[in-house]
């Protein structure tokens, strides 16, 4: 059996009526008779109580029931805000410069220090290239041909500083 041999009793997810119907309709698929009951917010985005078979069922909000259902709510938002800012540093860092060989963190910032732009960077001649701190001819090379197609200077020479 793998990790996933024993389901839970009680899924609760964040939303209503559609999102645990869909959950439901899902696991049905999948043959797995677990229940989902959905963490309904009210209008000013405050736990206001659970959706459970088709119901919206209130909680009174001086239980312990009800601090506990706001506690699981509060960690999923923090839990998705958090997932979704990785997601989005992520794509940020992402520079084209990134998708040719040979040219890493180290290599791309350096060019982007020498050169302030992509487009100084694809300008660039192969000698210019190579001029630049961290880079060699063989990086180099990689450089302007990802920008000019495999095109190839002639020969260059290279000045080491």
């Amino acid at each position: 059996m793998g990790s996933f041999s024993r389901f839970p009793d009680l899924i609760l997810m964040d939303g209503g009526r559609g999102q645990v119907n869909v959950a439901l309709r899902v696991l049905e698929k999948l043959g797995i008779p677990v229940a989902v009951c959905g963490m309904v917010k009210d209008d000013y985005h405050r736990t206001r109580g659970l959706y459970y078979n088709n119901e919206e069922v209130p909680i009174d909000t001086h239980s312990e029931a009800f601090k506990l259902v706001t506690r699981i709510q509060d960690e999923a938002h923090r839990f998705a805000i958090e997932y979704h800012r990785s997601l989005r540093s992520k794509g940020q860092v992402h520079s084209i410069l990134d998708d040719i060989e040979g040219i890493g963190p180290a290599r791309r910032k350096a060019l982007m220090r020498t050169f302030k732009s992509l487009e100084a960077v694809r300008d660039a001649s192969l000698e210019e290239l190579a001029n630049a701190p961290s880079m060699n001819m063989k990086s180099a090379q990689q450089v302007y041909d990802f920008f000019h197609g495999g095109k190839q200077e002639k020969s260059v020479e290279v000045t080491v500083e």
